[in-house]
């Protein structure tokens, strides 16, 4: 099976060409966890198929490195737009990509060598629509009383923190903290992701605020643990941001693993990403029906 690494500000997974391979569906939750394996494994945070859609341009089919189903994942669909681009299999600057029922609207960005006239150009960055942030408990879901969740507590570990609850097509709760490089994720996350105020786990961004326009995030993300980036993590922070009035509503993202660019526009209700999408190798990896459950 041949697949490409591609990673969004750190955030890596391995990408398959679904209009070439066939893999059952039965077989994939088992392929990603093996793949996603640093040690055993090509190493990743998780498994994107591309495939064809009649809905829009392309369907994008993500697991994370648990094997669980992945909703959405900002990062990975802006590698997505890179791949499809450079790989021919579209000449659009504009694409649809959607991923468990839910359709976003890519921008691409495209590289060209100076002085080759004929060069097409890669993928070096892309703007998504990300659509609009929900804040509706039980659509998130997580267990609340009332419209929102906005600087409501929350006790973990014995310990009581402050959380902001958003939906970006996955659940996300936001805390704000000071040293937030000094956090032990490795402890705390996993009880953040399990807690039993959220129904189906939780994503959790750690959020220090820099200036009006700049923050710094760490992410834990459910079913991968801690990863250098997370852009529906990066979004769902700025939206905490605007709704607890600490910053504006175009700000820099600085995560472990690179910048983001989130604005959310108000009068349309919707939030842009923009960020980098790279290539890191190919490869092709022996797969054997059965050998990946």
């Amino acid at each position: 099976m041949k697949f490409t690494k591609m990673q969004g500000c750190g955030n890596d997974y391995i990408y398959v060409n679904g209009f070439e391979e066939r893999i059952l569906g039965e077989e994939k939750p088992g392929l990603a966890k093996w793949l996603s394996d640093r040690h055993f494994g090509v190493g990743a945070d998780g498994l994107i198929f591309i495939n064809p859609s009649d809905e829009a341009d392309f369907e994008m089919e993500m697991y994370n490195a648990d094997g669980s189903r992945g909703e959405m994942c900002g990062n990975g669909v802006r590698c997505v737009a890179k791949y499809v681009y450079d790989r021919g299999l579209t000449d659009a600057k504009r694409i649809s990509v959607i991923s468990s029922g839910k359709i976003k609207y890519l921008d691409l960005t495209v590289e060209k060598k100076a002085g080759v006239p004929k060069d097409r150009g890669k993928v070096n960055l892309v703007r998504v629509n990300m659509g609009s942030p929900v804040f509706k408990p039980k659509l998130i879901p997580v267990e609340a009383v009332g419209e929102r969740v906005v600087n409501e507590p929350i006790e973990v570990d014995g310990r009581e923190y402050r959380m902001t609850c958003v939906s970006m097509g996955n659940p996300h709760a936001v805390i704000f903290a000071e040293n937030v490089k000094s956090l032990n994720l490795e402890k705390i996350g996993p009880s953040f992701e399990t807690h039993k105020r959220f129904p189906n786990r939780i994503n959790t961004e750690f959020v220090e605020i820099i200036d009006r326009k700049t923050i710094f995030m760490r992410v834990w993300e459910r079913g991968s643990g801690e990863t250098l980036a997370c852009g529906t993590g990066a979004c769902a922070a700025a939206a905490a941001c605007v709704l607890n009035q600490l910053t504006d509503s175009l700000i820099t993202v600085k995560l472990l693993g690179g910048e983001l660019t989130i604005e959310w526009d108000s009068g349309q209700n919707l939030m842009f990403m923009t960020g980098p999408a790279v290539t890191v190798f190919e490869g092709d990896v022996a797969f054997v029906p059965g050998s990946a459950t």
